[in-house]
């Protein structure tokens, strides 16, 4: 499982974050997403510690913390949702149009 850390000041780096979180253990792996469109980061990461353990250290000390002038909001990582079929069609909202 990962931790979510959000509320990220845009000048926020890969090796910042592994430092602040290397406090509470060992980090795995820091994901940092970008905006698809500019590159610039999205506000927010997820970061991957080497135990449950030091996960929850992790979210105890910093969820609220302030940060590089921002209150970190930090927790468990939640599954990512598939974007699959809602089982309807966005492009037929207005009624029957069927074509045969």
């Amino acid at each position: 499982m990962s931790i979510y850390v959000g509320n990220l000041s845009y000048q926020v780096t890969q090796d910042g974050l592994t430092q602040v979180f290397a406090e509470y253990g060992t980090v795995k792996q820091v994901q940092m997403p970008t905006d698809r469109e500019t590159g610039r980061l999205r506000g927010f990461a997820f970061v991957e510690m080497e135990t449950d353990a030091e996960e929850a250290a992790a979210i105890e000390a910093l969820d609220g913390a302030e940060w590089m002038g921002r209150d970190l909001k930090v927790n468990k990582a939640k599954p990512r949702e598939e974007r699959g079929s809602s089982g309807g069609s966005w492009g037929n909202r207005g009624g029957s149009s069927r074509r045969y």
